[in-house]
C-alpha cells in the first residue's frame, strides 16, 4: 500500500510533521495534515495526556475538516518514544480515537516494538498504521523482519533532536535501506526520508533517492502552530552552518534530566555555553544550577550565550522566519515543483 491509498488528503509532495515532543501537538499536527501533509502529536515518553491531545485535535478537526479524509481514523498521527512510554496508557487512547498513524522510535531494544506494533493494530482493528524509526540498515531489517511496519522512517544523522550517535546522513542511508528491503522482499513497506531537511532542494533530493515521502521537524520549530518559546525559535533563526553550530551529545540530556536514552542515542542540539562548559562531555554540578537559573530567565535563557536547550538539526541556516504551517507547506511544493521542472527541461534536450 502507498501513503497516498492510507492517506487520501495528501497532496504531492507529501511532508510529515516530525513527532517533536511536546512542541508538535494537537495545533501543529492538525495545521499539518490540513495543509495536505501528515502531522504528527509528539507524545514522547509520557502517554498520560495523550487522550486530551487527541481530543484537543479532534475538535479541530470537527470544526474545519480535512477534505479527503477517511470517517474512520483521525487524520493526523501519534509519536511515542518507547524506552519511557506506558504501552497499557497508550493502548487506551489510541482505541479510543483511532488516529491514522503511530510512530515507535528509541525501545530498550527492538524486539519491544514487536509487543507495541501488535497491540496498536488490535486496538484499531489494523486501521492505524505502524511506522518506525531507525538511523541504521540492520535495525530496519531487523523491524522490518520483526514487526511488519507498514512505514520505515530513515532518520539520517543531521537531523536535530534524538537519533543514534554513530549513523550515516540520509543521503547514503536512504537508497541502501531502500536496497535492503527490496532484498528482503519487503515490497509494502513505506519508505520515508528524515534527518536535516527544511526545504524543496532537500525534499527533492530525498525523492530521487527513492523516498516516498519526507520528515520535516526543524523547520516547523519556527511554525506559528508549534508549542514552542519564543527564545527557542529565536535561537534557531540566529544559527547558522548547521554541521559547526549544532552537536549531538548526551550533554543536554543531563542538563534536562531526561537520562532514560538507549545508551547508542544521543540529541542534537545548537551549542550554547551549557555545551561548552562540559569538560568531555561531563556535566558538573555547577553547571546543572547554572541550567535550572537560566530557566528562570524566560527567553532570554536561550542563545549561543545562554544555557537552554535548542534542539534542531543541521539545516537550521536554511531558516529564515516564523511563518503558518500552510505558506511553509507551500514553499517547499514550490522549490519542487521548480526542481522537478528544471530537471525535465534539461532532459528534453538531450
Amino acid at each position: 500500500m502507498s501513503l497516498q491509498n492510507d492517506y487520501p488528503w495528501v497532496q504531492y509532495p507529501i511532508i510529515v510533521g516530525a513527532p517533536m515532543r511536546l512542541i508538535s501537538l494537537a495545533p501543529l499536527a492538525v495545521a499539518v495534515s490540513k495543509a495536505g501533509g501528515i502531522g504528527f502529536i509528539g507524545i514522547g515518553t509520557d502517554a498520560h495526556d495523550l487522550e486530551a491531545h487527541l481530543q484537543n485535535a479532534s475538535r479541530l478537526i470537527k470544526e474545519a475538516p480535512i477534505k479527503g479524509s477517511s470517517s474512520t481514523t483521525l487524520p493526523i498521527g501519534v509519536g511515542f518514544i518507547n524506552w519511557g512510554a506506558d504501552l497499557d496508557t497508550a493502548v487506551r487512547a489510541i482505541e479510543k480515537f483511532w488516529p491514522a498513524a503511530v510512530w515507535f522510535f528509541a525501545p530498550h531494544k527492538n524486539s519491544d516494538l514487536v509487543t507495541w506494533t501488535e497491540a496498536m493494530r488490535k486496538a484499531t482493528q489494523g486501521q492505524t498504521k505502524v511506522w518506525i524509526q531507525v538511523g541504521s540498515v540492520n535495525d530496519a531489517i531487523e523491524v522490518v523482519e520483526s514487526c511488519r511496519p507498514d512505514v520505515i522512517v530513515a532518520q539520517g544523522s543531521d537531523a536535530g533532536g534524538h537519533g543514534l550517535e554513530r549513523g550515516a546522513g540520509v543521503i547514503s542511508l536512504l537508497p541502501e535501506i531502500a536496497d535492503a528491503l527490496k532484498d528482503t522482499g519487503s515490497h509494502n513497506t513505506s519508505l520515508v526520508a528524515a534527518g536535516g531537511i527544511v526545504e524543496g532542494r532537500g525534499v527533492a533530493a530525498c525523492l530521487a533517492l527513492g523516498a516516498e515521502s519526507v520528515v520535516i521537524g526543524t523547520r516547523f520549530l519556527c511554525s506559528t502552530e508549534a508549542e514552542i518559546a519564543r527564545g527557542y525559535q529565536m535561537a534557531v533563526l540566529r544559527a547558522r552552518d548547521g554541521g559547526v553550530s549544532t552537536v549531538r551529545s548526551k550533554v543536554y540530556d543531563t542538563l534536562r534530566g531526561t537520562t532514560g536514552w538507549p545508551e547508542r542515542i544521543g540529541g542534537r542540539g545548537v551549542i550554547n555555553q551549557s555545551f561548552l562548559d562540559a569538560k568531555d562531555g561531563k556535566v558538573t554540578e555547577e553547571s546543572k544550577k547554572a541550567y535550572v537559573q537560566a530557566l528562570e530567565e524566560g527567553d532570554a535563557g536561550w542563545g549561543e550565550k545562554g544555557r537552554l536547550t535548542t534542539y534542531a538539526g543541521t539545516g537550521v541556516g536554511l531558516i529564515h522566519q516564523v511563518q503558518p504551517v500552510p505558506a511553509i507547506l507551500e514553499d517547499i511544493r514550490k522549490q519542487v515543483r521548480d526542481i522537478e521542472f528544471r530537471i525535465a527541461i534539461r532532459q528534453s534536450k538531450l
